[in-house]
């Protein structure tokens, strides 16, 4: 028989974000050569260097015409994020609802990595294209450590049948859970709204000193979002309809936050 502390321990788990989730991994030059490919899922079968010659146009055509180069491409459900990076590009093409913000750290460890790699193979990144395990085994972890977090079931179930009575109070009109990755794991809107405030919430929260700041924002479709990290764990988002007084919101934004706060510990 389990001690209770065996019980706490066993219901701890390292998740990791679903390698569904992401299915292709570009590296490419200022001149659209890609440099180096990872296909994480296969679902997605394309001539690499045609990807990449295609982000290429498409960021050049943006700059020229409207002034800013496009950073995500969206092709229903899944989309193409580009993130520049001093000499390159990183392409990542992944479930629409990532979490573009972790993308970009993501990214960033890439980056420094790969200067190193460069530098130490003397790689020629106006022609070469890199096939080699050594640096397949580099992106893996990197992949690996930074969409991994450990969790608690036993509260994490705890706090999502909260969440689920919480949703029927008729002054929200919706409450998403995300974890620090930008996993979905609790929501209460349907699929095409849930999107919509994802893709929003994804270009307003900052991040200051490790943590996200407390978002207070109205959106497109004039809703009020409110939302803040809880812990380092996890994204909690409640949406209001635009009449809701503001001290309202924030009202139960500390209050399901400090719930949450209670169920972890």
């Amino acid at each position: 028989m389990c001690t209770s502390e065996e019980t706490d321990l066993l219901s701890c788990v390292k998740r990791t974000s679903n390698k569904k989730d992401i299915h292709l991994f570009l590296i490419f030059n200022k001149s659209g050569l890609c440099i180096y490919a990872r296909n994480f899922t296969n679902l997605y079968q394309m001539e690499e260097n045609l990807m990449s010659s295609f982000c290429f146009a498409i960021m050049s055509f943006s700059k020229e015409i409207i002034g800013d180069k496009v950073r995500t491409i969206e092709m229903g459900t899944v989309k193409f994020i580009i993130i520049e990076k001093q000499l390159f590009y990183y392409g990542i093409l992944c479930k629409s609802e990532e979490n573009l913000l972790h993308l970009e750290e993501l990214i960033s460890q890439i980056h420094l990595q790969f200067l190193t790699y460069v530098k130490k193979k003397n790689i020629n990144i106006e022609s070469e294209s890199i096939q080699d395990t050594e640096m397949d085994l580099i992106i893996e972890q990197i992949f690996q450590n930074h969409l991994t977090s450990e969790y608690n079931l036993k509260k994490e179930e705890g706090i999502i049948n909260f969440l689920k009575d919480a949703s029927n109070n008729e002054e929200m009109e919706g409450i998403i859970l995300l974890t620090d990755t930008g996993k979905m794991l609790f929501s209460s809107l349907r699929y095409d709204d849930l999107q919509v405030f994802l893709r929003e919430v994804h270009f307003r929260v900052k991040i200051s000193n490790n943590s996200i700041l407390k978002l207070f924002y109205t959106s497109k479709n004039n809703h009020i979002i409110f939302s803040e990290y809880v812990e380092d764990l996890y994204i909690i988002i409640l949406v209001f309809d635009s009449t809701t007084k503001f001290g309202i919101a924030e009202y139960y934004l500390h209050k399901i936050v400090k719930t949450i706060k209670n169920l972890l510990t």
